[in-house]
């Protein structure tokens, strides 16, 4: 690792140290790409993560926020798999019981296209604001429409007005760069309601980093936590951390948080990696990402030597990762395919496969299907199953 001068954008601590660069990878991984020409002339940014000593945070320190497009074209939904669901529906059932929330005022910060804080209204009978520039009217129809309030820009301090007994933000802080100075500004908007909680979902960098998954890491993702930097952020920021948790097979971090009367709550949770700890993650990282680099590839030569036919089953951000990172074109892997209908027919950023729906593989008949998150091995084994289809399955 290299140690660098750039203050930390959690805790302003100023070296950071430098261990991983991709060059020339999409600036977006999950936009609506419609002609492969468009695909494989996709704007490029480049990958520089650096973890800082001081508390742990990992950032992309040569991301360009400018770059990067959240847009009704922005598709990251998942909620077209009966197994993310079912997991999201039960996150739901478990915060409203967790926090009774039942006619509550809630916001959702980074609301994509509104299922969530949806399911929050419906189930608990809340009144719900979301926040997100990507968000598309009418996608999620609801008989809780009128408890519904939709923004479609991003959350900043000129909405700080806007108050509620239940914060959430899902799987956005990893998208936002300046993230002391972003949850200083959700603490601020916060005031003196003590009574407010805060609750985000944010990737698990200990996942990332144990599992050598590359895949995870892409473009958007500047930001990287593990519990005790997620934490630590919280607790500079004027918040009491009342829990930390993981789900999703360890894949997704939740934080529980409180804000505080102005005294620092320093007291460490079970489980929060120290710094010294976060940098030992790193290096085991280091240490063997080229040897998981080169097995993928040696993987994937093999099966085209083989004139095998393989295909990705994931046409999002981790498949995007996985091929740009690897270098693959469309001569190795001639398509990915998504269970989204919205995706069809669209075009993967940066290699140019095109995504196609699981009906396409009763004709292509392949004989490799690489599946980008094992969460969802046994839903696809099943959808292949039923189709008369029993190719080899490889999961990341």
């Amino acid at each position: 690792m290299k140690s660098i001068n750039h203050a930390c954008p959690a805790c302003g601590s100023a070296e950071m140290h430098v261990f991983y660069k991709v060059a020339n990878v999409p600036v977006n991984s999950v936009l609506l790409v419609t002609s492969r020409e468009e695909a494989l002339n996709f704007q490029t940014g480049d990958i520089t993560l650096a973890v800082c000593p001081a508390c742990g945070f990992i950032s992309n320190i040569t991301f360009d926020e400018v770059l990067t497009q959240y847009t009704a074209r922005y598709e990251a939904t998942q909620g077209y798999s009966p197994t993310f669901n079912k997991f999201h529906r039960e996150l739901a059932q478990d915060l409203i019981d967790r926090y009774d929330l039942h006619g509550k005022d809630i916001i959702e910060i980074g609301c994509d296209k509104g299922d969530f804080i949806t399911m929050l209204c419906e189930m608990g009978d809340n009144r719900g604001t979301g926040f997100d520039p990507a968000y598309v009217p009418g996608r999620h129809p609801s008989p809780a429409a009128d408890r519904l309030t939709f923004i479609p820009d991003f959350y900043s301090e000129k909405y700080a007005n806007y108050h509620a007994d239940f914060i959430c933000c899902k799987m956005t802080l990893e998208h936002i760069p300046d993230v002391g100075d972003f949850i200083a500004t959700v603490r601020r908007s916060i005031g003196e309601r003590g009574d407010t909680i805060v609750f985000f979902q944010i990737p698990n960098a200990r996942y990332v980093l144990g599992d050598i998954a590359f895949w995870d890491i892409y473009y958007e993702h500047c930001s990287y936590f593990t519990k005790g930097s997620l934490a630590r952020l919280f607790r500079a920021n004027g918040f009491e951390v009342r829990d930390l948790w993981t789900a999703y097979d360890d894949q997704y971090l939740m934080i529980e948080a409180r804000p505080t009367d102005g005294a620092s709550i320093a007291e460490s949770l079970p489980d929060e990696e120290t710094p010294v700890q976060t940098m030992e993650l790193v290096e085991y990282f280091v240490e063997r990402y080229e040897e998981k680099h080169d097995e993928w590839r040696h993987e994937l030569a093999c099966i085209q030597s083989a004139g095998r036919k393989a295909v990705l089953w994931g046409g999002g951000s981790k498949g995007v990762a996985f091929l740009t990172t690897l270098n693959q074109t469309l001569a190795d892997i001639a398509c990915a395919v998504d269970i989204n209908p919205i995706k069809t027919g669209t075009f993967m950023a940066g290699t140019g496969q095109e995504i196609v729906a699981p009906s396409f593989l009763k004709t292509y008949r392949p004989d490799v299907v690489i599946i980008m998150n094992p969460v969802y091995r046994e839903e696809i084994s099943r959808d292949l199953e039923a189709m008369g289809l029993s190719p080899e399955i490889r999961t990341l």
